[in-house]
């Protein structure tokens, strides 16, 4: 116990008035007479016993009562903590990402955690709050309530290591103050082990709010299953966590109107598939009922009308499986003698392939180098016997390896770097051993970097870094078996798919998509995305036939169907969702340990911390006490005879 004002503890020395006075018995008597002795000898004897307890008990209650009062005035009390007169610093993080939108006893688990705080803090009490996606740094309760009652979910989470990192970043440099550190979340599993490195500056407390259900199904993508001239069948992929579910209802809608409706039986995981017209653009959503997290119960995606890829090819070589290859469908072919070319017709152009010529005039290497900046992709097929000294000039330009000599000799292709872009999802699985194509002829080069096809000696058959390609051998029919070979497709296709970034049936939110918006504008003219009245410049880089726009994790922010504008004509609509790896309700078993204790709630964490910093005020019982000695004093007083 400890005393605020322990000076006056002195007036304890009062004590000694009542002492004083009782001993030395200041008071005078008066003499009765009586007729009778022996009477008066008895009722001496006993009135002098009776005046002895009254008086020791007036004693003891005086004392008491000036005791209590003395206390009362020097203030005492008494702290859970050693360290009451420090200052006393809070940080609470608050996960908001998706997975705390899961029901609690109170709503979600976001709402019950805002509420905790609300009700557990006075407007004045300063603290810091951060979550995902802010931070209200030493604030009022008062000041940031409106904005926790409207905190929405983040589309991205800091992971629980730098959320503890960031959290020890916002206390202040005084050695001195009591630091606290509440992490509150779902603690969802992650890849790694939950693991927090031990300070003893920080006290960490970990809340974990429970959720009451454990089952969620989400859809989790959408995809092109079949393709024909007249549909297109889309395939859906749905995840469940818990007990298996019968007649799951899956429902499609096109522009919010219900076209199809199917239901799955799911275990863990389930596919359907609806069947789609090719003749009008589709803006879809599809939809599931799930008690469980709401944000992964809808998907959007929108099939547009493709816009076809221009391929100009500039022979000296044949060209027919170029042609068989880009057909109308998808690409608009052209293809020129290197002798008869219009080099007017390169700017309009998506990809460029040199097949097989033997020498590059400085005409073509300005033209091309041209086409590369306003953002085409080019693909060189060497040929038998090439100028290596113009061949290095153009690579040289467009920042690509270059060539150091040519070998005559038989050399297999057996490698494939299916972490490439080109080839990234390409092949369904990765295969070690397959038909190895050859060549008798080759040229090496400086480096083998971004080969994403390789000979047995590790040296690059075909390389890729950006939007250049090339191939360091012929691929003609007395050089190579390539053009028989399976691998020919896939690169030459998706180098070709990849020369103008087509949008695809949805993008994430949180990821940084770039997407080339197949137009020509005015060079002051810029494009815009809107969705619901909402409209936003997005970065973006002009080209002479097509603007590339850049998509953030800052925009958009909600799941649906963007417009892209040109002023008021529309170009292209685009489907957003929030990504699928917050559906997964598999928690961390946490418990309390020497680096953080645990908390199911967040009042109870912060009421605990309150505690450890708040004094016990003791004065009032004290003057009770006085109070209650008064009282007993008057009643021995008056009745006590």
């Amino acid at each position: 116990m400890q005393y605020k004002h322990p000076e006056l503890l002195w007036a304890l020395l009062l004590l000694l008035i009542p002492i004083i006075i009782h001993l030395f018995q200041l008071r005078r008597f008066q003499k009765v007479v009586f007729t009778n002795v022996k009477f008066l000898k008895n009722v001496k004897l006993q009135t002098r016993k009776s005046s002895q307890i009254k008086k020791w008990l007036t004693l003891i209650t005086r004392l008491l009562l000036i005791t209590c009062l003395v206390f009362a005035f020097a203030q005492p009390f008494t702290t859970n903590s050693g360290t009451f007169n420090a200052k006393n610093e809070t940080v609470i993080y608050i996960d908001n990402s998706f997975s705390m939108q899961v029901k609690g006893k109170n709503g979600s688990l976001l709402n019950e955690v805002i509420q905790d705080v609300l009700k557990s803090y006075r407007e004045a009490e300063e603290l810091t709050i951060f979550t995902n996606d802010n931070t209200y740094r030493n604030t009022s309760i008062k000041a940031i309530a409106n904005d926790l009652i409207k905190l929405s979910h983040s589309t991205t989470q800091l992971d629980y290591e730098s959320a503890y990192l960031k959290g020890k970043q916002y206390f202040s440099k005084d050695v001195t103050s009591v630091k606290n550190l509440i992490l509150v979340s779902d603690f969802q599993q992650k890849d790694k082990s939950l693991e927090f490195n031990a300070d003893s500056s920080v006290t960490l407390k970990l809340v974990q709010p429970k959720a009451i259900y454990s089952n969620n199904i989400s859809i989790d993508s959408v995809y092109v299953d079949k393709y024909t001239n007249e549909n297109t069948e889309i395939g859906v992929n749905l995840s469940h966590l818990g007990e298996p579910i019968k007649n799951v209802s899956v429902a499609l809608y096109d522009n919010q109107k219900l076209v199809a409706k199917t239901s799955v039986d799911i275990t863990n995981e389930s596919k359907t598939s609806f069947t789609i017209s090719n003749n009008s653009e589709f803006n879809g959503m599809l939809s599931i009922e799930d008690a469980s997290l709401q944000y992964d119960n809808s998907f959007y995606f929108n099939i547009n009308k493709n816009d076809k890829i221009k391929v100009l090819s500039i022979n000296e070589g044949s060209d027919n499986f170029l042609k068989k290859l880009y057909t109308d469908d998808e690409f608009i072919y052209n293809s020129f003698d290197y002798k008869s070319l219009d080099y007017s017709a390169i700017e309009s152009q998506n990809l460029i392939i040199l097949n097989e010529i033997e020498t590059i005039s400085n005409a073509l290497i300005s033209s091309l180098k041209a086409f590369k900046s306003d953002g085409g992709s080019i693909l060189i097929i060497t040929s038998d016997d090439i100028n290596i000294s113009a061949y290095n000039q153009i690579l040289n330009e467009l920042k690509i390896q270059y060539i150091t000599n040519a070998f005559t000799s038989e050399k297999r292709v057996t490698s494939i770097n299916y972490d490439h872009p080109i080839l990234k999802d390409a092949f369904y699985t990765r295969v070690s051993n397959f038909q190895y194509p050859k060549v008798n002829s080759y040229y090496t080069l400086n480096s083998n970097e971004n080969a994403i096809y390789r000979y047995e000696d590790n040296s690059a058959f075909l390389i890729g870094s950006g939007k250049i390609f090339l191939f360091t051998a012929p691929i003609n029919s007395i050089n190579s078996n390539f053009k028989k070979s399976p691998l020919i497709v896939p690169a030459l296709y998706n180098i070709a798919k990849q020369s103008l970034e087509i949008p695809q049936l949805y993008y994430s939110i949180g990821n940084t998509n770039t997407i080339d918006i197949n137009t020509q504008i005015g060079q002051d003219a810029i494009l815009s995305l809107e969705k619901d009245g909402e409209k936003i410049i997005p970065l973006q880089q002009t080209f002479s036939k097509k603007v590339s726009i850049v998509t953030t994790d800052n925009y958009p922010n909600s799941a649906g169907i963007l417009v892209v504008k040109n002023n008021m004509e529309l170009l292209r609509k685009l489907s957003f969702n929030f990504k699928r790896n917050e559906s997964n309700l598999n928690y961390y078993n946490l418990s309390n340990n020497s680096n953080y204790s645990v908390n199911t709630s967040l009042s109870s964490a912060i009421e605990t911390v309150k505690s450890n910093a708040s004094i016990n005020a003791l004065w009032k019982w004290f003057v009770i006490f006085a109070l209650v000695f008064l009282i007993i004093e008057t009643l021995i007083l008056k009745y006590l005879k």
